[in-house]
């Protein structure tokens, strides 16, 4: 098995879901970014999902959005973010998510981007803004590579849709549990359970919960329905805090990361 199947394997025989935390690469710095994986890693996160910063993100919201305002300031380029991704390699097998745009894709090439996130030691692709339906030969060289393709499914996806994107897919599959864009949220969506069910319904694909998940007791709600919670924005939110002070950052990483874990 590869190591993101072999995760959810092992977090299934422990009878938990997967701990999912994204940060972007390279926020506020290269070598504080580094860090920052490590920390997480070192406390209890099982897939790592580095964003890919860009000038034009879709998804995301003003604390993701600032993140990658941060980290482009700070010089990251896409090169980086596969050296930062080696950096990762030194030190730890967990598997790494890149979440990335096709506009980084197409601009290196698409043999040519999937063959250096291989050689950087990264497990999966998530590119935001390509659909299935115009992924053709980026699924097929990362069938090539034995790279994973993960896709989103929205609340607003109809059952029909659920199948083509599941169909496609390799890895996970990941579903935004409510429309909009990322950040933190006082409430979970409403309609969860149902939604997961219906996903349920359509694939046997480990299939991962995020958007506005932010606290242990959301944490462990998701849990209970979902193979896998994201977190993301209250993460980011501990580096923003915290700007300037790599040590204070640091230590509010592993605070929250205790909040979040014990759900």
């Amino acid at each position: 098995m590869d190591r993101i199947a072999e995760t959810f394997s092992r977090a299934k025989d422990e009878g938990r879901a997967c701990f999912v935390a994204y940060v972007c690469a390279g926020d506020p710095d290269f070598e504080t970014s580094l860090e920052i994986c490590r920390t997480l890693i070192e406390n209890g996160v099982d897939i790592l999902e580095l964003g890919a910063p860009f000038s034009d993100p879709l998804a995301d919201g003003p604390t993701n959005q600032l993140a990658a305002q941060r980290a482009l300031e700070g010089g990251m380029t896409s090169d980086r973010v596969f050296e930062l991704v080696e950096g990762i390699r030194g030190f730890s097998e967990v598997p790494v998510i890149l979440y990335t745009y096709y506009n980084l894709v197409f601009a290196r090439g698409e043999r040519e981007y999937v063959d250096r996130a291989v050689r950087a030691g990264v497990d999966g692709m998530l590119t935001l803004d390509l659909p299935p339906e115009e992924a053709g030969s980026l699924l097929a060289i990362s069938r090539e590579r034995d790279i994973r393709n993960i896709f989103i499914i929205a609340p607003t996806t109809p059952p029909e849709r659920v199948r083509t994107i599941a169909d496609s897919a390799s890895g996970f599959l990941y579903y935004v549990s409510r429309e909009g864009v990322t950040g933190v949220q006082a409430e979970l969506a409403g309609n969860l359970k149902d939604a997961v069910a219906a996903i349920r319904k359509e694939t046997s694909m480990p299939l991962v919960v995020g958007f506005g998940i932010s606290t242990g007791e959301q944490v462990r709600r998701v849990g209970e329905l979902a193979d896998g919670v994201v977190v993301g924005s209250a993460l980011v939110n501990c580096i923003k805090d915290n700007l300037g002070d790599r040590d204070a950052i640091l230590k509010a990483l592993r605070a929250k990361m205790g909040d979040l874990r014990a759900g």
